[in-house]
């Protein structure tokens, strides 16, 4: 007897793994639960991870995302931030929903797409995870080609870059290699606790503008 997505309840914070799932009835949970629901799903190979984040969850990666953006938009790139968009290969039988993904250099290959198939279309450059109560495994990204994942534990930042098929620790980020991005992403978390969203971003921003300046100036002499 096949599992329904009513049957399944997750509480805040917590994981459910169901394993021997088949890629149809992954493909049916997700359809009978819709986009608009409070759990993520995770499909590697027959096993199904279902995911229920906390609001402490949800604060950190608002917060990580609004430092990425920072970061593109101060140097000027193009870029795609799709959430927690379930991405899918059905050739690998994976499948993920991150807490926040990012086209940078594949942007221009899925502008105008409102729906991504990665059987065709290209993978995001960056995914990250919040693993507060978990560890996100690789294997979960891997097979899908996602080049760069970071994973933040409420304290530090894990940038994993992948290399012939596994993740590697770096640390310096593939994407944003100029800044200090181990230390900076954790500081920066910290300080919106202490002193508030806006005007640690901002203090951000202009840390990431001065850098910039220095960096082109150092470039002419």
């Amino acid at each position: 007897m096949q599992i329904q997505f009513s049957q399944i309840n997750v509480p805040p914070g917590h994981q459910v793994i169901l394993r021997g799932i088949d890629w149809q009835h992954f493909e049916s949970l997700l359809e009978e639960s819709g986009e608009h629901r409070a759990t993520r799903y995770a499909y590697h190979v027959g096993n199904l991870e279902i995911m229920s984040p906390l609001a402490a969850h949800e604060d950190y990666k608002s917060i990580i995302r609004n430092i990425i953006e920072i970061l593109l938009e101060e140097l000027n790139l193009e870029f795609r931030a799709l959430g927690s968009t379930t991405l899918k290969n059905d050739l690998v039988a994976q499948a993920v929903e991150p807490d926040e993904c990012f086209y940078i250099q594949y942007e221009n290959q899925i502008r105008g797409k409102e729906r991504l198939d990665l059987n065709t279309d290209p993978p995001p450059d960056l995914a990250v995870e919040i693993d507060l109560t978990s560890r996100t495994p690789f294997s979960n990204y891997s097979g899908l080609g996602i080049v760069e994942l970071w994973r933040f534990d409420g304290q530090s930042l894990e940038i994993m870059l992948l290399e012939e098929g596994n993740y590697l620790a770096s640390n310096i980020s593939r994407l944003f290699p100029q800044f200090d991005l181990k230390s900076q992403v954790p500081y920066v978390v910290l300080q919106s606790k202490l002193e508030g969203r806006n005007k640690t971003l901002r203090a951000f921003r202009q840390q990431v503008r001065n850098l910039i300046k220095a960096n082109e100036s150092i470039a002419k002499t």
